[in-house]
């Protein structure tokens, strides 16, 4: 009897859109969500963009590059297109006015590289912003994989692309940028090649100010390998090798604030221009002193929603206490401990540099976006729900960061 071919029942199964994408290579499976991530964020932003009224920044309704381009966006442009003053601007007050010291140099010197005329920087600044988000996805993953199994460091990736803040990614700032650097040079971190981490940190703290945060894991790193020589050997070559690169890390840190006094004259130029944003809230000047803006800042929001002084204050230090004791019992939990010790380290250090020197406000959500690696802690479980929760909450939270931060309606005192 003649065959007549395969029947139905016995040919092969056609591999599904999953099994497809689970047996892609590693960096296909993260394009795939890294794509997809950009445009449901895309969507969310033009939809803020098409209702957006005419502002400082933009007419009304302006197209994506523009809308991507205000807040701190201009500042990077003005950065391209005039460097930094060589005076300090003096406000009627008589103090230190805002102005591009603020920002550093290395994401506008590199757009200005890039793009062909001034009229182009929005578009190039944004292109930039995305090329370095893809970037740092990658690494991201790479990261994740060398202390998670493969689908979870998988997951991590997604939430990392549907985080609230993710967004950030795709405008024209510097985070996408430091973030590419920052996983690059934790994943040398793990790797214990620390020399070559020297030149990835000092052009991330040209980037974003991030180097004497990394100094201070560098520390924590070095300790913590000395206590468990015994199990773990530390060689005096690595020794050294962790201390040069902490030393490196530490003076690339504090080399703009450096920089700017030489060219201004001025000691305090950086510090005193950081600290005019934070007039905005108090309404007053004070010196920069380690730690004072968070107890500061309790104490004015409390005040702000109705809370008189002196309780605001004493609340504030309460809830100040508060919040470390929180985050020190969730890096100590089982889902934190899956993703190594020096990764938690890098948390508690930049932690503590952010408590030092910021003053806790709408731009915080944005300062807090290098504790990412903290997300694969929250990929751990593999149930299902929270996952799809998870996901669902970044992505309703985009919208609400859009709104409270990014989106101007009126005057708006929520700089994102």
């Amino acid at each position: 009897m003649a065959d007549r071919g395969v029947t139905a029942a016995s040919a092969p199964e056609r591999p599904t859109l999953r099994r497809r994408f689970l047996g892609a290579p590693w960096w296909a499976q993260v394009l795939v969500v890294f794509a997809a991530s950009r445009i449901v964020t895309t969507a969310i932003m033009l939809a803020f963009a098409a209702a957006q009224q005419q502002n400082s920044w933009t007419g009304a309704h302006p197209d994506y590059v523009d809308f991507a381009g205000i807040w701190d966006g201009h500042w990077y442009y003005i950065v391209a297109v005039s460097g930094y003053p060589t005076t300090l601007p003096i406000g009627a007050d008589g103090h230190v006015a805002q102005n591009a010291w603020a920002f550093l140099p290395a994401y506008p010197a590199l757009v200005r590289v890039l793009m062909p005329s001034w009229e182009s920087w929005n578009v190039v600044a944004v292109i930039v912003s995305v090329a370095f988000a893809c970037g740092a996805a990658l690494l991201f993953f790479r990261l994740m994989r060398r202390v998670l199994p493969a689908g979870t460091a998988l997951f991590a990736t997604v939430l990392f692309c549907t985080a609230p803040l993710s967004p950030i990614l795709q405008v024209a700032y510097a985070e996408s940028m430091q973030l590419f650097f920052l996983f690059l040079a934790l994943i040398l971190l793990l790797d214990r090649r620390y020399l070559l981490l020297i030149p990835v940190v000092v052009v991330m703290s040209f980037t974003r100010p991030s180097g004497v945060a990394f100094a201070a894991l560098l520390l924590f790193h070095l300790i913590h390998r000395f206590v468990i020589r015994a199990r773990d050997p530390f060689p005096w070559r690595e020794r050294l090798a962790v201390v040069v690169a902490g030393i490196a890390s530490f003076a690339a840190g504090i080399a703009w604030p450096v920089i700017a006094a030489l060219v201004t004259g001025d000691a305090t130029a950086y510090t005193d221009t950081e600290l005019s944003w934070r007039v905005l809230y108090l309404g007053h000047y004070d010196e920069l002193v380690p730690f004072q803006g968070w107890i500061e800042g309790a104490e004015w929001w409390l005040h702000w929603i109705g809370v008189p002084s002196p309780a605001s204050l004493v609340l504030g230090c309460i809830g100040l206490v508060l919040l470390i004791a929180i985050v020190a019992v969730a890096l100590l939990s089982p889902w934190a401990r899956r993703i190594g010790v020096d990764l938690r380290l890098w948390i508690v250090g930049y932690g503590l540099y952010v408590l030092a020197v910021f003053f806790p406000q709408s731009s915080t959500f944005r300062i807090l976006v290098p504790m990412a690696p903290g997300l694969g802690a929250l990929a751990v479980p593999r149930n299902r729900v929270w996952r799809v929760a998870l996901v669902v909450l970044g992505i309703a939270g985009q919208a609400g960061w859009i709104y409270i931060a990014w989106w101007v309606d009126g005057y708006d005192w929520t700089p994102p």
